[in-house]
């Protein structure tokens, strides 16, 4: 092993992308050599931190080493430790001995992000070699590594409360939208199918999404009038909190 790295701590990142129509999130594949045959699985992005680096440098480097990306926000989740994280499939502890990594016992602290993969020009999204996006629909018919299904499945939950209390969704859109750009946003992270007047009624009541003097151009459809998230309006309304159940 590596004497810079810190054999029992290490950073995942769950990176989940928005593509306009599904949700997805980053995965590496890994080819396992066990019991004679090589079996195809796949883990988030992680690795080992360094003796001289701290947890958001290490997810940075460690995300860029596995999958290409940069420059992206990343969010700490929570500490996952254990006892048995490393070794529910047998599998998996051989193929940390085979990196001749044979501590049974390591601490992750995951990080989340979401970008838009339809419109991220300032993102490099040229991934390497074993990275892929897989709909998180379909994630849970692959078989994960050590305890990132259990991961995965904490920091969806996250995402969708940061959605609710927080305007992330805005992140993901250009700054003129239509509604329905918006409704997809949260149609799909959070797997409904939601009333269009209702949707609009609901934005309706917040002042921090201001209707435009402008329509879509160069659309086949009927152009639908364009709005836009007011950063001012929404940090100068101290009293009023954002709320988006749905």
């Amino acid at each position: 092993m590596d004497k810079q790295l810190i054999p029992n701590v290490s950073v995942d990142s769950v990176v989940f992308g928005f593509d306009s129509v599904h949700l997805n999130v980053l995965l590496i594949g890994r080819n396992i050599l066990y019991k004679k045959t090589v079996q195809r699985d796949w883990k988030l992005p992680g690795d080992l931190i360094r003796w001289d680096e701290d947890l958001d440098t290490a997810s940075k480097r460690i995300l860029k080493e596995l999958t290409g990306l940069q420059n992206i926000y990343m969010n700490q989740l929570k500490a996952f430790g254990s006892l048995d994280r490393l070794i529910r499939r047998p599998q998996d502890m051989s193929w940390l001995i085979s990196i001749d990594h044979p501590e049974r016992r390591v601490i992750t602290i995951p990080y989340y992000s979401l970008i838009n993969l339809s419109k991220n020009g300032q993102i490099n999204l040229d991934l390497t070699t074993n990275a892929h996006w897989v709909h998180v629909d379909d994630v849970s018919h692959l078989p994960l590594a050590f305890d990132h299904q259990e991961i995965l499945v904490f920091a969806l939950e996250t995402l969708r409360n940061e959605l609710r209390t927080k305007p992330l969704a805005f992140e993901l859109l250009p700054s003129k939208f239509p509604l329905s750009q918006l409704q997809k946003i949260y149609e799909v992270i959070f797997e409904v199918s939601l009333d269009k007047r209702n949707f609009r009624k609901k934005i309706s009541n917040l002042n921090y999404i201001v209707a435009l003097n402008e329509k879509e151009a160069g659309v086949s459809h009927r152009p639908a009038k364009l709005f836009m998230f007011s950063k001012d309006i929404y940090h100068r309304l101290k009293t009023e909190n954002f709320d988006f159940t749905i």
